[in-house]
């Protein structure tokens, strides 16, 4: 099957949608058509043995309308060309409004004048000069007629055709108006004639002129407001195409030279100054800096970046030179991938849209069929003429199938654009109605609740042995071991400036341990069954061990020289945002489970310290898909989320699956939903847009079904016998016009959804904790901590408050966070830190901000 995306010119409603589709629907070999309204375009899936793109546009164009490939390496002229039709649109409509207006204004007062009593030229007065009257009414209406012809060419087309649409009915509410106008000429120049001068009066007073102006004029108001409103519905999505610099500096031939970003090859070298954007994803061959993600990941602090580090295409420098390698470039980076998946979510439909396509597509014939229904049963219960097609005509100019066209589209642009500027992509408009069915969450352990890298949690040195004196010898020890949790005991000595001796006769002792020499002396580590077999005494500290074990954490055990010096305890440790994430998505109604291969107790442990209840433990990667499956044989709705190669299955089995930030290029392509920050927040934050999203599409179809099933009747005079109401063509056009606007204005609320975000770390997240020698019973130090709050001047910038929030945690025993829109630093202070509310005020000062105050 081939796939093929094509530009469709002319359509101007929901029913000029449907006919399109019904008839690219009528060709062989065709597996699947979808037309999007409000982006223009239509994608189709067919079998190329037996169809072509020639065939599709003949099939269009028979319909009605254009249509043109959209080819992938057109795509961002495409775009471009969107937008500039889009803007030359306004600027016609505009155009077509002034004239209208211009011609509307004295046309209205002219035929309002007699019944409002506002002063009128003689020679417009009384029956003798009615002719002059109705025929100044007329010349005054043909320009409104003349500067909007547009609606009677596509919708007489449209209607001879068999596809009659908005349009159509706009064309023929407005002829009858004039038809009627015209007809009521004839019979003031009969009664002038004859001399019957109660014709006269009564049609004088009755042309219908100004409202065949007035319909095509709020017609057109409408148009224009739903045209700017429709422009700001992508707002998200130009946003996201602005970030692309549009050139790029790269060295070749030894020189630097400035192309256009299209033109960059991978192993290209690009250099990017403080200020300038990244136009590529790439390596830093050379330099440092901070670079600014916002744009991308929406996460509000600059990431330091050194020699080695990956960087991706639209994030800023802030800071210094870099020479970058592109190893993705033009349609393969970062942002545009983005853009594409936000592309494809926005084009697609929902399946709660399909109620919306099935009455569209039969909207307007029945529209036709009750305006002629109204006005024949007026003349058949005696009313006249006049009464009659005000009738016909006001159910025609009423009625909008347009407000049902846009009210899915528009939610699902506004919806998904909203959650790429906040690094939360959605495949599809269908993938975000799932979203919001979900009802149990299923959290891979390793990567996406904890960091997915060991960290040292506690030192628990042995008596008369200091936590200095035990850290530097087992970073010593482990230096030159690959092992994950030798690395994870050298970087915790590393951040507290423990120098580690070089050992010699480094040798490692597989499923065992190491040992190493230094300076004569022996040091080992590894299970106490090795220590013990050297003749260490490890029974000191057995039980503190079996504690560790309990909560999750692996106890390494050190010993020199057949002295035992202590353990230090390592662990996979829960990211800071992962116990606040699994309480919201338990406040949401969300049963939350961790799957994991770790054995039950560690498994049991981490869903102790997070507060989680379901917990699946043992489960090999293989099996991952298996126990997702069990939960949907259950009847559940269920999110899998997931970072891993391993988790791919996992992820495309699961009714909707997450691949969060760090994730696998398997993991991402597996899931529905992509994070781009390592934050499981933005679980919460998905599921929680998409049921906005699907309450505003409800909203929108409840308006525009309401609105229809309210103005026809009322339109066809159905309230007329009972309250002697009735509904003015005029007043229908101007409710036609804004219901289309109530709908996509009600969407673009959707702009200001707000993503409920706590920077403050996890309570349930532990810093390393050092321990008293065994001598002193184990005891733990406190680990209270007194909080202050800093008021900031100068911070003007994300680069500006990640470099205080940096010298600010780089001192001793310091947790800081700073919130740039408040200009605020809260600073938590570990009890036994030697920083005092001074040394924090010079921190910042040194840092070139001034400090207002500090509470």
């Amino acid at each position: 099957m081939k796939k093929e995306r094509y530009q469709v010119t002319g359509m101007s409603c929901a029913a000029c949608s449907a006919a399109v589709e019904r008839g690219v629907n009528k060709l062989e070999g065709l597996q699947r058509v979808q037309v999007n309204l409000l982006r223009n375009v239509m994608d189709v899936e067919y079998d190329p043995e037996k169809l072509d793109s020639a065939a599709i546009i003949a099939a269009v164009e028979k319909a009605g309308y254009g249509a043109s490939l959209q080819g992938a390496e057109a795509a961002p002229a495409a775009k471009q060309a969107a937008a500039n039709d889009s803007a030359e649109k306004q600027k016609a409509i505009r155009t077509r409004l002034w004239v209208s207006f211009g011609f509307l204004l004295p046309l209205f007062y002219i035929s309002m004048g007699h019944m409002m009593g506002w002063p009128l030229p003689h020679f417009f007065h009384g029956t003798e000069n009615a002719l002059i009257l109705a025929f100044t009414q007329m010349l005054l209406c043909l320009p409104i007629l003349y500067v909007n012809r547009k609606f009677f060419v596509n919708g007489f087309g449209s209607l001879f055709r068999g596809n009659p649409n908005m349009d159509s009915l706009i064309a023929l509410g407005s002829s009858a108006a004039m038809v009627y106008g015209i007809f009521a000429i004839y019979h003031i120049g009969w009664g002038l004639g004859h001399g019957d001068l109660a014709m006269v009066d009564q049609y004088r007073m009755d042309l219908y002129f100004e409202a065949a102006g007035m319909i095509l004029t709020l017609i057109t108001v409408g148009k224009l407001m739903e045209e700017r409103s429709k422009g700001r519905t992508s707002d998200a999505l130009s946003r996201l195409m602005d970030l692309a610099p549009p050139t790029a500096n790269v060295i070749r031939g030894g020189a630097e030279q400035t192309i256009p970003a299209e033109q960059v090859v991978v192993g290209d070298t690009v250099v990017v100054r403080p200020g300038q954007s990244i136009p590529v994803d790439g390596i830093i061959l050379k330099g440092s800096s901070w670079v600014d993600e916002s744009a991308i990941t929406g996460e509000s602090v600059p990431a330091e970046k050194t020699e080695g580090d990956t960087v991706t295409s639209a994030t800023l420098n802030t800071a210094g030179y870099l020479e970058i390698r592109a190893t993705r470039v033009g349609s393969d980076t970062t942002l545009s991938q983005i853009i594409h998946l936000v592309e494809e979510a926005g084009a697609t439909k929902a399946p709660i849209a399909r109620l919306a396509d099935k009455i569209s597509g039969v909207f307007v014939p029945i529209v036709l069929c009750i305006a002629l229904a109204a006005t024949l049963i007026w003349l058949l219960v005696g009313k006249d003429l006049g009464f009659a097609v005000s009738c016909g005509i006001a159910v025609l100019v009423v009625s909008c199938p347009c407000a049902l066209g846009l009210a899915t589209p528009t939610a699902i642009m506004v919806g998904t654009g909203r959650g790429a500027e906040q690094g939360i992509l959605f495949r599809s408009a269908e993938v975000l109605e799932n979203t919001r069915n979900v009802d149990t969450v299923v959290l891979d352990k390793t990567g996406t609740i904890t960091e997915g890298k060991p960290k040292v949690t506690d030192v628990v040195p042995a008596a008369g042995v200091s936590a200095g004196e035990l850290v530097r010898l087992a970073a010593a020890l482990e230096l030159p071991s690959e092992h994950p949790l030798g690395k994870a005991v050298c970087e915790y000595a590393a951040a507290r400036q423990a120098e580690a001796p070089v050992v010699q006769n480094f040798e490692a002792l597989p499923g065992r341990g190491v040992t190493a020499l230094l300076e004569g002396v022996t040091l080992r580590s590894g299970k106490p069954e090795l220590l013990e077999g050297f003749g260490v005494n490890t029974g000191e500290l057995a039980e503190r061990a079996a504690q560790l074990a309990s909560q999750g954490k692996t106890p390494l055990w050190f010993a020199k020289n057949g002295e035992l010096l202590g353990i230090i305890a390592v662990a996979d440790t829960p990211r800071q945002s992962s116990a606040e994430a699994i309480k919201r998505m338990e406040e949401m109604g969300l049963e939350v489970i961790m799957l994991t291969g770790d054995n039950r107790r560690t498994a049991e442990a981490i869903g102790k310290q997070l507060g989680l209840n379901g917990v699946i433990a043992g489960v090999l990667p293989q099996d991952k898909e298996a126990e997702i499956r069990k939960l949907q044989e259950q009847g559940r709705h269920v999110a899998m989320v997931g970072d891993g190669i391993n988790d791919a299955p996992a992820l495309a089995r699961a009714d909707v699956g997450f691949a969060i930030g760090a994730g696998s290029d398997i993991a991402i392509s597996s899931a529905d939903v992509i994070l781009l920050k390592n934050d499981l927040r933005d679980v919460t934050g998905a599921l929680s847009l998409s049921r906005a999203v699907m309450r505003n599409i409800k909203q929108n179809l409840f308006w525009a079904l309401f609105y229809n099933s309210l103005g026809i009747p009322l339109a066809a005079g159905a309230l007329f016998p009972l309250f002697a109401v009735k509904l003015n063509p005029m007043f229908g056009a101007a409710a036609m016009s804004l219901s289309s606007f109530c709908v996509v204005t009600n969407a673009l609320r959707l702009r200001f959804f707000r993503f409920e975000r706590d920077n403050t770390p996890s309570e349930n997240t532990q810093a390393p904790v050092a321990h008293e020698p065994a001598g002193s019973n184990n005891t733990v130090r406190s680990e209270n901590k007194m909080e202050k709050v800093m008021k900031i001047e100068g911070m003007m910038c994300m680069h500006c408050s990640g470099r205080v929030e940096k010298v600010l945690n780089d001192l001793e025993g310091v947790e800081a966070k700073v919130d740039l829109e408040a200009a605020t630093a809260t600073v938590q202070i570990a009890e036994g830190s030697p920083v005092d509310e001074q040394k924090l005020i010079d921190t910042v000062t040194e840092a070139g901000y001034k400090v207002l105050e500090v509470r």
